[in-house]
């Protein structure tokens, strides 16, 4: 182990800098500050340690997933002791979306302390949810479960999880879509094809069919995002038919 610990005394001023970074995310001082190391470094570094393993987030990513989604499943079971299985665990999505540990994860910055070999700017919004699930577990790793835990209900559950406000939220507008048309026996179509506008990245634009009408259209970097958006434009085109059945 303390040959591994070597690779990063090499980098000691950027090792006591990011300490002090993590230092005030975190509410402590990193005991094992090399996991915290390998939370904030992306593969593009192409670093090994001394037993040739690569050194980057991934395998904390992980970790942390785990512990986050048990952490989670635990205040839910406690907080919300009416609901089944499929309540929890439709509640517990939305709480470990992607979308809103990306949202956590910009929050704190995370992004800005990562090694990498490529610019920040170049990174989709995923990473900043990574990284955070990177976080947590290095947390977990040096500090164990109690610790990684508090860490968790500070920047998770106590400023951004309300049981009310959760049951109302929708995490996938495309999926509530597609479960409406289902019920109702409508049928559905994505229409996508590649956008030959002129700009740099490429687009998709794509139309939502129901019944042989387009009820909205959209655009967006990915078939993924544009199928979302169109779908959450539908959606409020839709809403009143939809909240009547629902």
């Amino acid at each position: 182990m303390n040959s591994i610990r070597n690779i990063f005394k090499q980098r000691s001023p950027k090792s006591r800098e990011l300490v002090a970074s993590v230092k005030k995310i975190v509410g402590f001082t990193p005991s094992k500050t090399l996991y915290y190391e390998k939370a904030l470094t992306h593969s593009s570094t192409n670093q090994k340690d001394l037993l040739g393993n690569p050194i980057s987030y991934e395998r904390l990513e992980f970790v942390g997933d785990a512990i986050l989604s048990a952490v989670i499943a635990h205040y839910l079971f406690d907080k919300a002791p009416k609901g089944d299985e499929g309540y929890l665990t439709k509640m517990r999505s939305k709480v470990v979306s992607r979308d809103h540990l990306n949202e956590i994860g910009k929050e704190l910055g995370l992004s800005h302390l990562m090694h990498s070999r490529i610019s920040v700017g170049k990174f989709g919004d995923n990473i900043h949810g990574n990284l955070f699930e990177a976080l947590i577990g290095a947390v977990y790793l040096d500090k164990g479960y109690v610790v990684c835990e508090k860490f968790i209900y500070k920047t998770v559950i106590n400023p951004h999880v309300d049981i009310d406000t959760l049951e109302g939220k929708i995490i996938s507008y495309k999926g509530l879509i597609i479960e409406w048309c289902q019920k109702e026996k409508k049928h559905f179509d994505f229409e996508i094809q590649k956008d030959t506008g002129k700009d740099v990245l490429q687009h998709f634009s794509v139309k939502l069919i129901i019944n042989g009408k387009t009820i909205a259209k959209a655009r967006a970097t990915s078939k993924k995002k544009a199928e979302e958006k169109v779908s959450k434009r539908a959606y409020f085109v839709l809403q009143d038919k939809i909240n009547k059945r629902s």
